[in-house]
């Protein structure tokens, strides 16, 4: 049987990771966002301190930070498809690429978009735009601003790619876990 993949995304600061902790501490499976790591190892290859919004500015192959970005994606979600449990969480999904590429004004080839539509969730939640959590940090560059233009995106490419993306209110982190699981099994 394969497992029900289901996608947390959202703009920046709007509590995914929080999330996705808490479901692990739930026994749940989860997978983790990538691109911190990706980001923390771009900008030791940087030699000034100097803070930009696109982690892309820290690298010399902008093409191949995205290919990277998507292969990782992918293979997570390949993975999930030989787990045992019959119900999986993400930390952003393979779409979430394009939508920073879109935010980022980057062209990307048929792959990317093929790699999306190939390869679909079961469903997608996405977290809005919170000031009142919103942290920027060494890994999270975007202001509230930006993350707000982000989430707009995020919304727009699921939507493209045919997902019915649900919202999830805000809230404590078990209030909004509690309206995630209930959407899952409502669905079933």
């Amino acid at each position: 049987m394969i497992p029900k993949k289901i996608v947390i995304t959202g703009g920046p600061g709007t509590g995914k990771t929080s999330i996705i902790k808490a479901l692990e501490n739930e026994g749940f499976y989860c997978f983790h966002e990538i691109i911190r790591t990706m980001t923390l190892e771009a900008k030791k290859e940087i030699k000034d301190n100097s803070l930009a919004s696109n982690p892309l500015a820290f690298v010399s192959d902008p093409n191949a930070f995205n290919e990277m970005l998507l292969n990782g994606r992918l293979k997570q979600y390949l993975e999930a498809n030989s787990r045992k449990e019959d119900l999986l969480f993400f930390d952003r999904g393979v779409p979430d690429v394009l939508a920073y590429m879109d935010y980022f004004k980057q062209e990307y080839t048929s792959n990317y978009l093929k790699t999306c539509e190939d390869y679909k969730y079961s469903q997608v939640f996405i977290l809005p735009p919170w000031k009142d959590i919103y942290v920027s940090d060494n890994e999270r560059l975007e202001n509230f601003d930006e993350a707000v233009e982000i989430h707009s995106h995020l919304e727009k490419t699921y939507s493209h790619f045919g997902y019915p993306v649900i919202t999830v209110p805000t809230g404590t982190v078990t209030e909004r876990i509690s309206f995630i699981k209930k959407q899952i099994t409502e669905d079933n």
